[in-house]
């Protein structure tokens, strides 16, 4: 009984920090969702490309993490379609590289 509470207080604290963890993996795929669909309707196939590619080759492959990739694509798109200004080539190419590093970084055991 004694050794239950420090093993249930451990317990949890490895649920929040993978919970903390997720978190920070989701938020780095929907920022780079976010701009694929800004390259998408700005019409810069070789950064959607990379995009894609940077998710499939760093996050690791399940339906959650597909899904805040192309929500977010999609939500991004759409937007732009309202009448945005596309970034620079140059600008938007740096984004995507900021993005990737974040990526990486939620994501280390992938590489």
């Amino acid at each position: 009984m004694k050794l239950a509470a420090p093993l249930l207080a451990l317990a949890l604290a490895g649920l929040s920090h993978s919970g903390l963890a997720a978190d920070e993996g989701t938020a780095a795929v929907q920022a780079i969702g976010r701009l694929n669909g800004i390259a998408l309707a700005c019409q810069q196939p070789a950064l959607v490309s990379r995009t894609r590619n940077s998710v499939v080759t760093t996050a690791p492959k399940t339906r959650e993490i597909g899904e805040a990739f192309e929500n977010a694509t999609n939500a991004a798109y759409l937007e732009q379609g309202k009448g945005g200004a596309c970034p620079d080539a140059a600008s938007l190419a740096s984004n995507v590289a900021a993005a990737e590093k974040r990526l990486q970084a939620a994501f280390p055991a992938a590489k």
